[in-house]
């Protein structure tokens, strides 16, 4: 079972639904024990830093992501939740939860592309360059765009934590992981074809990258 975990930060319907078309059992849930027993885990959202990092911690889940993590279960984490698995975010100066070692940094003002200044937040469809055939993205066409919108984005400590790349202005990581956690600032759930197809292989992931 794929355990979507909920903690008021949007998104989770969409999730549940890419999901269930995919004929996965999964359940969108805050239950301890529920998680603890899933074979899988997704931590997706919208919205702030400051306010989800609040909601994680003053109802335990922030240890609870952490001990999953810890423990090696497979972990997928989408947009807000991909952030907020590092261990700073420059939105509302925000101390997370620490799984990956970096910061989450805010898109300059500046940005431009062809002497056009560009609009924040970065939305819309945009290509992910893959560095590695990581199990969950293998399979993916060099083609596909997937759909974003953001304001921030990770930026590891390491570039051995940098799966995938995409060019807005700037060059910045847009897939991330280590271990058993996978991280993506697109949603797959809204990308048609190729998102589905990424949630399909974290499903039949087993948290190793070897595979």
């Amino acid at each position: 079972m794929i355990a979507i975990i909920d903690y008021q930060a949007g998104n989770l319907t969409s999730v549940f639904r890419a999901l269930k078309w995919l004929k996965q059992e999964c359940v969108v849930t805050k239950d301890y024990e529920t998680l603890c027993s899933a074979s899988h885990v997704i931590f997706p959202g919208v919205g702030a830093a400051g306010d989800a990092m609040f909601h994680l911690k003053r109802t335990g889940l922030d240890r609870v992501i952490i001990q999953l993590a810890r423990e090696g279960k497979p972990l997928l984490g989408i947009c807000l939740g991909t952030q907020i698995i590092f261990d700073f975010s420059e939105e509302n100066t925000t101390p997370c939860l620490g799984i990956l070692p970096g910061t989450v940094k805010r898109f300059p003002e500046d940005l431009m592309s062809s002497g056009a200044l560009l609009k924040i937040p970065h939305m819309g469809w945009n290509s992910v360059s893959f560095r590695t055939n990581h199990p969950v993205f293998r399979g993916i066409s060099d083609h596909a765009e997937f759909y974003f919108v953001h304001s921030f984005f990770p930026r590891p400590d390491s570039e051995e934590y940098v799966l995938g790349t995409t060019s807005y202005g700037i060059e910045f990581p847009s897939a991330v992981g280590a271990a058993n956690v996978v991280a993506v600032q697109f949603h797959p759930e809204k990308s048609g074809r190729p998102g589905l197809a990424i949630l399909e292989n974290f499903c039949g992931w087993r948290g190793t990258d070897a595979e």
